[in-house]
């Protein structure tokens, strides 16, 4: 089967997730990924720690993942989800990596309001922000994401992953567990109105991923970056289109934002730090990965040549880090004249 770039990108990260569960035979660096994914997840617990509601806002809440892996003792709870109340409804950002945590999500809700969740914003389609999604829909929630998900719900690519799922996730993520598409995919900036609270959806893609969508509440200054922010941790850079993405931060940047919600980590009262280590460390992905590629060096030799101190004490480097060289080192090849 002949894919398209992005879906070739999707592929070679479902291929990766593979790799780091034993799956299909491994090259040394994944060999030592796998590794690395093991050591940084020794001391996970059986129980996850709880979804607790956190203040964001007058009107707003959010949760917060663990900065892990996803596995079956922390249920796939490694990324964040919010929640606005209006006097209309609850508008939920994200919906968090299994149908139990969107449940255990919509508790807290019921705790601050009685109010119905009447809109699910999908910020990306990776499967931490979107396999609790069928607990929403079959609560009547209507879902909106970017259109540039389409491809991909559709693609191999996703089914690959949700069936390694089921079995490193079991029994979070299992044969019910289904790939749920939006009631309305949007293709540019829109603004969302419920109770009188607008939200302007900007798109922000392809850079995390073809269909970034952030959420902006102007009357309360406060952004949902989705992945385009990650906080005081390595970001997961996978297909990204990392030169578009460091762009995307620039257009963020411009918001008047008193508080960033994070895909990842804790709220960020500083907008601007948090959104230039996330840059300077794709820069400098693209910088190292880039002058290896143009030189026709090994990847193996050019990772062992960079100086990663920078960041190499960073939640998840370790994880994380070889994996986005690699894929960047690709990109870097392909964009090369």
């Amino acid at each position: 089967m002949q894919f398209p770039p992005q879906s070739l990108a999707r592929s070679r990260w479902c291929h990766a997730i593979l790799l780091v569960l034993g799956l299909v035979s491994t090259p040394l660096w994944a060999q030592s990924l796998a590794q690395d994914a093991v050591d940084d997840s020794a001391d996970f617990s059986l129980t996850a720690p709880p979804v607790a509601a956190n203040r964001v806002s007058q009107s707003s809440w959010y949760v917060e993942g663990l900065g892990a892996v996803g596995s079956s003792a922390n249920q796939n709870y490694i990324s964040n989800a919010a929640f606005v109340v209006t006097p209309a409804g609850v508008v939920v950002i994200d919906a968090l990596g299994s149908p139990a945590l969107a449940d255990r999500l919509m508790a807290e809700i019921r705790k601050v309001t009685p109010l119905p969740v009447t809109h699910v914003i999908v910020t990306h389609y990776h499967a931490d922000h979107i396999y609790g999604l069928q607990s929403f829909k079959a609560k009547g929630a209507r879902i909106i994401a970017h259109r540039g998900a389409q491809e991909y719900i559709n693609s191999e690519a996703a089914l690959i992953r949700l069936q390694a799922s089921r079995q490193t996730l079991a029994p979070w993520i299992d044969a019910k567990t289904q790939l749920v598409s939006a009631d309305e995919w949007i293709d540019g900036a829109r603004d969302l109105v419920v109770g009188g609270v607008r939200f302007l959806l900007q798109p922000v893609g392809p850079s995390h991923t073809p269909e970034d969508l952030v959420v902006y509440m102007p009357h309360e200054k406060v952004l949902f970056a989705g992945d385009l922010v990650f906080r005081g941790r390595v970001p997961y850079v996978g297909q990204a289109d990392s030169g578009h993405w460091i762009k995307a931060l620039q257009t963020l940047l411009a918001f008047e934002t008193d508080i960033i919600v994070p895909g990842h980590g804790p709220l960020s009262s500083q907008a601007r730090h948090d959104m230039e280590l996330t840059r300077d460390y794709l820069t400098y992905l693209r910088e190292t990965m880039g002058q290896a590629a143009k030189n026709m060096e090994p990847f193996d030799d050019a990772y062992r040549a960079t100086n990663w101190t920078k960041f190499e004490g960073l939640p998840l480097f370790r994880v994380a880090n070889r994996m986005n060289a690699y894929n960047t080192y690709l990109l870097m090849e392909r964009e090369a004249p």
